[in-house]
């Protein structure tokens, strides 16, 4: 076992060095980088701190979203015994600085848009751009510091969910404390992970928290396991990665297992198979787990067949969203641990469940209940104390205030149970448990279970209203469009006791309560507005049936101080007055690539998975807001095969050129080419656009381009009608179905076609572009959208822009000259050299550049060739 966190690190990511320890997406493309890449890009970290005389006991503050460079800089800290403090990624931009302040940090390493706050609110630090890390990676060690067990490691600013962040201060020997019983435990099992190696973790907890930091930096190393980052929490695109990247397990918290429930559950509700799923989900309740895993293959083969467990952390997972996943086959690994406690206290073994428990104590720690329920932790791994920041003179001294008491107990504010077989349970917050007037203690869990019971309830909070130095359990609503509240929690009621009842209840106004950055709800700010809800109207009662919803929307007179209204007016850039009838084209004038921008700001506003391909169908800010309440009709669906992207199918269209395509061509119209000298020494992958002239176009193109473009390019067309090929309508004449379908299978194995719809859908289609290019794959588009019909080139859609910058590779105009005369002549077939194919000059797409500015660049282009 190491002695200290840098031989741990060295020691585990050299024994990996070759194999992948991270992939993360950036825009649409996946990076990869092995153990050995990313200790030499924390090598050269740690030389750059050297350089610039950062040394021990010096402290740096990390400042971005998860990715391998951020794990790097926090290894190239810990090599040169710096002090680290990771600020959250959500983190305001006038907050980052203060605590930077606070803990005279001597550099800031950051992202490319956090280091811009940081400088925009007005504060000036050295620091250094996160990706930057891979330009200086160096294969040479830097030189070695003595680290003992209490030297600080970081220092953790809680996000917590009532109060004030404050900086937990974590030594290199709480840390080592928790590894060393997971290590030993580990190794027990790793002559069968060799069967399901490599493990892939999809971590979606930030590494600003020190239970991501468990399952992205310390844990993967000991397996050789991937790490995949991403911080996209929609549903859809959740279990899109889960399958893409045969990930093995979900790390995350309960917020989005309960969302990825609420999406299979929907999708059943969608295809009017909810009544056959519930009578299986109940026949299986004692049905061994292969029997189990049979009944819902469907839904394994939507997350991928290597999928096998989440591991879930940050919050205590309701036992209702524990036993659906379990019930459908997968291990459901519940965690409990604070950051004063370095993560984990407990943990459920993976192949020893305790239902609805939190695990059993890990060895080397210690954990007794008090008096009244509150659990009390003692251990190694108990944080040496808090930052002191109680004036100028107690900032730079580190000497923290004591976290726990003489004994060395840490009062952890939570109230808990230990059952016989000594699986601890979660019972709620101590300064959350309501004490009712009769002096019963009324655990919110409790209620909130009850609530998510009923059908008609989204999510749900329960808080307590002051009654006379006592309170009364209030619930907080998210229902279902056209839900009667009275009614879903008189139903909840009857399976509590008298006591329990809750008799108070409005509706959230919102589509979603506001949540920490570890999505715990805000319980403060819930509590507030709840009760001054409450004192300006009459009890919200069974007797009342008001609903805080609809009050609030007549309070507000209008939809305009809305958050839909906020997303909107930062999506255009102007405001408006918003009403049921206004449209989103021509009132709001929101182009194709503003509502791409708009869909993504309200997933990550509401935490939902919307389809892109109903907004086709939305016109109306109406429609749009029936859309968020679950009310729009499902839409068309694509289809993207990423079976043709494999070298079968490549030598067989390589094949196909040659003997089909290309003989053709020669008979339709040797094209003239011009402009391959604009590829010399170019090697690709490119993004290659040209106008769109017929259905013949992609054959000159692939004409033209030299062989080593030509038998990798994925060639996009339209979405509707490429699915009407695959999906005929229900009237249409069997024999014709079956021929589109043929029709269907040729175009996407022959020719590499993919969907790209015109209305709506189309993030979809860039997310295949970018795997594609991933793959080695040049992509075509044509940014017209549609033929021309007089020869002059239409204008190109915005979305090209968004697909150029987010795909960040070369661009490459091309132009079919001479072809739109002879389709208008009537001719079948032109003479040699009568169309014309040019090819332009490379562009690049500069980062930071407007995606509609370069859409009309790159238009220019092609018009000027």
């Amino acid at each position: 076992m190491p002695e200290s966190l840098a031989e741990f690190f060295l020691e585990n990511l050299q024994a990996h060095r070759h194999e992948t320890a991270y992939r993360q997406r950036r825009g649409y493309r996946s990076q990869t980088f092995t153990y050995g890449d990313t200790l030499e890009m924390a090598f050269g970290f740690a030389r750059e701190l050297e350089q610039r005389g950062i040394a021990k006991d010096d402290r740096v503050m990390i400042w971005g979203e998860n990715c391998a460079e951020w794990v790097a800089g926090f290894v190239g800290c810990v090599l040169s015994g710096v002090g680290i403090v990771p600020m959250d990624d959500g983190a305001s931009a006038d907050f980052a600085p203060r605590v930077f302040r606070q803990v005279d940090a001597k550099l800031l390493l950051a992202s490319q848009r956090h280091a811009q706050e940081f400088a925009g609110a007005g504060q000036t630090a050295p620091s250094l751009i996160l990706e930057d890390l891979r330009h200086s990676a160096r294969a040479d060690a830097p030189r070695g510091v003595t680290l003992r067990p209490d030297d600080t490691l970081q220092i953790v600013f809680t996000s917590g969910t009532t109060a004030e962040p404050r900086g937990v201060v974590i030594t290199h020997g709480n840390v080592m404390a928790n590894i060393a019983p997971l290590e030993r435990e580990i190794g027990r099992y790793l002559k069968y992970e060799r069967f399901v190696h490599p493990l892939r973790f999809l971590n979606l907890l930030p590494l600003s928290h020190v239970f991501g930091q468990f399952l992205g930096m310390f844990l993967p190393p000991l397996l050789g396991g991937t790490v995949v980052f991403q911080n996209e929490l929609k549903p859809s695109e959740v279990i899109e990665t889960i399958r893409r990247e045969r990930v093995s397990v979900l790390v995350s918290v309960p917020r989005v297992l309960q969302s990825l429930k609420q999406k299979v559950e929907r999708e059943k509700e969608d295809r009017g198979e909810t009544q056959a799923f519930q009578e299986q989900f109940a026949a299986a309740k004692k049905k061994h787990f292969l029997r189990r895993w049979w009944v819902f293959r469907g839904i394994r083969k939507q997350f991928g067949w290597k999928f096998l467990a989440f591991i879930s952390g940050g919050a205590a997972l309701d036992g209702e969203t524990e036993d659906f996943w379990h019930r459908l086959g997968y291990a459901v690994i519940q965690g409990y641990g604070l950051t004063e406690t370095t993560s984990l206290v407990s943990v459920n073994h993976p192949f020893r469940l305790g239902r609805g428990s939190i695990g059993k104590v890990l060895p080397g720690r210690e954990v007794k209940l008090a008096a009244d329920g509150e659990i009390l932790v003692r251990g190694g791994g108990v944080a040496s104390g808090y930052w002191d920041d109680r004036g100028a003179q107690h900032i730079l001294s580190d000497a923290p205030s004591p976290a726990s008491d003489e004994q060395g107990w840490y009062r952890t504010g939570d109230i808990g149970a230990l059952d016989a077989a000594g699986n601890l349970y979660f019972k709620g917050r101590k300064k959350e448990v309501i004490v009712t007037p009769g002096g019963m203690n009324v655990y919110p869990e409790d209620l909130e279970a009850a609530l998510r019971r009923q059908p008609e309830v989204k999510d749900c909070v329960v808080v307590g209203m002051d009654r006379g130095g006592n309170a009364e359990a209030c619930a907080v609503l998210i229902l279902r469009g056209g839900s009667d509240a009275a009614e879903v929690v008189a139903r909840a009621n009857e399976g509590l006791a008298e006591y329990q009842r809750m008799r108070i209840w409005v509706e959230w106004p919102e589509e979603d309560f506001p949540r920490t950055n570890t999505q715990k709800p805000r319980r403060n700010l819930i509590r507030e507005a709840a009760e001054e809800r409450v004192q300006k109207s009459p009890l919200l009662t069974q007797s009342t049936r008001e609903t805080w919803g609809t009050r609030a929307q007549e309070d507000a007179g209008s939809r305009d101080n809305s958050p839909l209204a906020e997303l909107i007016a930062r999506v255009s850039g102007r405001r408006a007055e918003l009403s049921e009838d206004t449209k989103l084209d021509s009132d709001l004038g929101l182009s194709s690539l503003d509502r791409v921008e708009l869909m993504g700001a309200l997933e990550d506003r509401y935490q939902v998975d919307l389809s892109e391909t109903r907004f086709s169908a939305l016109r109306t800010v109406g429609d749009l807001e029936k859309m968020l309440r679950g009310e729009a009709p499902p839409g068309a669906a694509y289809h993207y095969p990423r079976w043709v992207l494999g070298w079968p199918l490549m030598w067989v269209r390589f094949l196909t050129h040659y003997l089909l395509l290309r003989p053709a061509i020669l008979l339709l119209g040797w094209p003239r080419i011009a402009g391959r000298e604009h590829l010399r020494g170019v090697r690709g992958p490119l993004l290659v656009v040209s106008n769109h002239i017929g259905d013949v176009d992609p054959g000159f193109i692939l004409t033209a381009l030299p062989a080593r473009f030509r038998h990798r390019l994925a060639i996009a067309t339209g979405g509707e009608a490429l699915e009407a090929l695959r999906t005929p309508a229900a009237d249409r004449n069997f024999l014709l179905g079956i021929y589109d379908r043929i029709q269907w299978i040729l175009g996407v194995s022959l020719l590499n076609l993919f969907p790209l719809p015109r209305e709506a859908g189309f993030r979809r289609s860039f997310a295949y572009a970018g795997e594609a290019v991933d793959r080695g794959y040049s992509v075509l588009v044509f940014p017209e959208g549609r033929h021309t019909t007089d020869g002059k080139l239409l204008p190109f859609r915005a979305g090209i822009g968004l697909l150029a910058e987010n795909l960040g590779i070369p661009v490459l105009p091309m132009r079919i000259d001479g072809l739109f005369e002879v389709k208008q002549s009537g001719r079948k077939f032109a003479a040699p050299w009568k169309i014309g194919v040019k090819i332009g000059e490379l562009m690049k797409f500069e980062a930071g550049s407007d995606p509609a500015e370069f859409a009309a660049e790159l238009q220019r282009a092609v018009d000027e060739l």
